[in-house]
C-alpha cells in the first residue's frame, strides 16, 4: 500500500492526492495520515509545493466527504440503512456507527461536521447525519472544507517536518508505516469478520 500511495503521488502529482484523499473517505482503509505526509515530504524535497500539496488534499477530502453527504441526503435514512445492512460489511459502516454519527451530530449540530473532521473516527461518518437531516449544501461545504483544510494542514506540516530529519525518516519511515498500514488492514479483516448487523 505504501509503494501505491507514493507512486500514485510521484507520477499524479496533485490530481494523485485528490484522488487518493478522496478514496479514503469512501475507503477507510486508505489513512489520510500516510497520505499527506507523504506529499508533504516531497513537497519539502521541492518535487510539490506545500500550498499544492494543501489545496489537493483538502479538494479531494471534501470530495469524498461530500459524496458521503449527498448519499444519505438522497437515499435517507430508511434506504441508507438497508445500504449500510447489505454493503456494511465491506465499507466497515455499521448501524450502531451510524447511530452514533447521528447522535453527536444532533448534540453539536454544524459545529459537528468541523471538528469531526479532526477526528479519525468520526471523519467520514460524520458526513451521513448531515446528509439525513439536509443541512443546506453550502452550509455543510463550509465547515467541512474548513475542518478538512486544518487537519490536511496539520499532516502536510508533519510531512515537511519528516523532510528536515531526513536520516531518521530513512531509518524509521520504512518499518513505522508499513506497521500502520498492516495495523489499518488487520484492523479493516477484523471488523469485515466481526461485522454485526
Amino acid at each position: 500500500m505504501i509503494d501505491y500511495i507514493t507512486h500514485t503521488i510521484e507520477t499524479g502529482g496533485y490530481p494523485g492526492i485528490v484522488l487518493l484523499m478522496f478514496l479514503e473517505n469512501v475507503f477507510p482503509p486508505l489513512p489520510s495520515e500516510i497520505i499527506v505526509p507523504f506529499a508533504g515530504y516531497a513537497a519539502a524535497q521541492g518535487k510539490l509545493t506545500l500550498i499544492g500539496v494543501v489545496v489537493s488534499g483538502t479538494l479531494g477530502s471534501v470530495a469524498g466527504t461530500f459524496m458521503w453527504y449527498l448519499v444519505a441526503r438522497l437515499f435517507g435514512e430508511v434506504r441508507l440503512r438497508r445500504l449500510i445492512d447489505k454493503y456494511g460489511r465491506w465499507i466497515t459502516i455499521n448501524q450502531s456507527e451510524v447511530t452514533g454519527a447521528k447522535n453527536w451530530f444532533d448534540r453539536y449540530g454544524s459545529r459537528a461536521v468541523f471538528f469531526g473532521r479532526l477526528i479519525p473516527a468520526i471523519r467520514t461518518l460524520i458526513s451521513i447525519p448531515a446528509g439525513l437531516v439536509c443541512m443546506p449544501p453550502l452550509k455543510f461545504l463550509l465547515f467541512t472544507t474548513l475542518g478538512s483544510l486544518l487537519w490536511v494542514s496539520v499532516l502536510t506540516w508533519l510531512g515537511v517536518m519528516l523532510e528536515a530529519h531526513y536520516q531518521l525518516v530513512d531509518q524509521f519511515l520504512t518499518p513505522v508505516t508499513d506497521s500502520i498500514v498492516a495495523a489499518i488492514v488487520a484492523g479493516y479483516i477484523w471488523r469485515v469478520i466481526r461485522y454485526k448487523r
